[in-house]
């Protein structure tokens, strides 16, 4: 029997998940930063420094960026490592991933890249102090997988941040709601020519699992002293892990 797993609200082979949501990000790629941008009136900016500052990362860390896209992680993480640190720059779409190449070249930035398959890190074992991933792992088929990889590849003492849409607070929810399905879709559609890949975007949130669920799969992957911490009334949740 074929195994099933989500797309936004509908149910799809798992073999043909990474197929169309590799199609979501060809269609927005070009877009991509400034609808981030209109889409959380720049709030995804602050999300992704407390990101940085939670990793702990200093001068000298490696680091591995999963699904880092258009690298406004790696920018940032580069700028705390410094010339004697290491980042790679990781998304399994080649179009996001070119575009956050040339903007850290653009930059100046001694940048490395590799495209891949976060379910399979061509990385070796225990070599990055932190791996991050942010607003990807609910776009993964094996959710569980990729978390057993990224734990294979920090050394020990190291860990991981994950920053992900998340289960916003209950008061809140039919005002999100509303902007999520009604207004988010409608500015894809003006903006990125796109209007079905951003009602995309918000099925896949609601199906991605909440902060506890997240931290359960986590644990079940191996991390330790695992903690989350919910940013703008929930909407957005940074999870923490260690491997020791």
């Amino acid at each position: 029997m074929t195994k099933t797993t989500h797309f936004g609200f509908a149910a799809v082979p798992e073999t043909e998940k990474a197929r169309r949501v590799a199609g979501v990000f060809d269609s927005v790629a070009q877009r991509y930063n400034l609808m981030n941008d209109l889409m959380s009136g720049g709030m995804h900016r602050l999300w992704k420094r407390f990101a940085v500052k939670a990793s702990g990362i200093g001068k000298g860390g490696r680091v591995l960026d999963i699904a880092g896209g258009t690298a406004d992680l790696s920018a940032l993480f580069m700028d705390r490592v410094g010339a004697e640190g290491e980042v790679w720059l990781t998304d399994i779409n080649n179009a996001m991933l070119t575009i956050g190449r040339d903007r850290l070249l653009d930059a100046g930035a001694a940048v490395s890249v590799a495209q891949c398959d976060a379910e399979h890190l061509p990385f070796p074992d225990d070599h990055f102090d932190c791996v991050s991933v942010a607003f990807g792992l609910r776009n993964m088929t094996h959710k569980d997988k990729a978390l057993g990889e990224m734990l294979r590849v920090l050394r020990p003492g190291g860990r991981v941040v994950v920053l992900e849409f998340s289960k916003v607070w209950k008061p809140l929810q039919p005002l999100y709601d509303a902007y999520s399905f009604k207004i988010l879709p409608a500015m894809g559609g003006l903006i990125a020519k796109d209007r079905d890949s951003y009602r995309y975007l918000a099925e896949s949130i609601r199906v991605h699992p909440s902060q506890e669920e997240l931290k359960q799969l986590m644990q079940d992957a191996g991390f330790e002293r695992v903690e989350y911490f919910n940013l703008s009334a929930s909407v957005v949740a940074l999870h923490r892990g260690y491997k020791f």
